[in-house]
């Protein structure tokens, strides 16, 4: 789910719009997590063993 589908529970507005403190607070919390702000510990180290797999992958193939 991205941030701009939440509906604040303070004001019943997008967060997004930033109507209320409570929505803009959120909504500059949500941006400065990033693009990976949200994703899990456990879902980075899979990225992280899904590319290392791939460059020692792609490292063997250009060898042979």
């Amino acid at each position: 789910m991205t941030y701009d589908r939440l509906v604040c529970a303070n004001c019943a507005a997008p967060v997004t719009e930033g109507r209320c403190p409570v929505c803009r607070a959120n909504r500059e919390r949500l941006e400065q997590q990033g693009p990976f702000g949200g994703l899990s510990p456990v879902a980075l180290l899979t990225l992280l063993v899904v590319l290392i797999a791939a460059v020692a992958l792609l490292a063997a193939h250009q060898t042979a």
